[in-house]
């Protein structure tokens, strides 16, 4: 018997074609389409393979919270130990820049010189030391 599979995202069109797949090769699946939501946490998630395809650039569709609630849903789904594809720490590589770096230059991938910084005063003071011209609105 085949596992259903749950996909996790918030974006509908890129997950049509993955839905037609599915489809065709009559696997079962579940959309789980997070763009709000909740979980209760004491009870158990359904058994299944889970596809996360979560995307940092989600607040561009409006919905701005779903990789903090997605975080939520895996960490749920991995402390009860469901299979999950993609799981917290992919997430945490999609949606920070500073550890996708990181992870590039464990692996020995050169990446750009890039300086993390928070805050007006500090953009502009970073966006200065800089080798190559950086643009900044103030």
């Amino acid at each position: 018997m085949t596992q259903k599979i749950y996909a996790i995202h918030e974006n509908a069109e890129w997950s049509e074609p993955l839905f037609k797949a599915l489809e065709a090769l009559g696997v079962p699946y579940e959309d789980w389409f997070i763009d709000q939501g909740s979980i209760d946490l004491s009870e158990a998630p359904p058994e299944g393979i889970f596809y996360n395809r979560m995307s940092a650039s989600s607040h561009t569709r409006s919905h701005r919270y779903a990789p903090e609630f997605t975080s939520a849903v895996l960490a749920w789904l991995e402390e009860h130990d469901r299979v999950v594809l993609n799981g917290s720490h992919a997430l945490d590589l999609e949606i920070n820049k500073a550890r996708q770096y990181s992870a590039l230059q464990k692996a020995g991938i050169r990446t750009p010189k890039t300086i993390v910084t928070t805050g007006k005063d500090q953009l502009i003071e970073s966006a200065k030391q800089m080798e190559t011209p950086v643009h900044y609105e103030t």
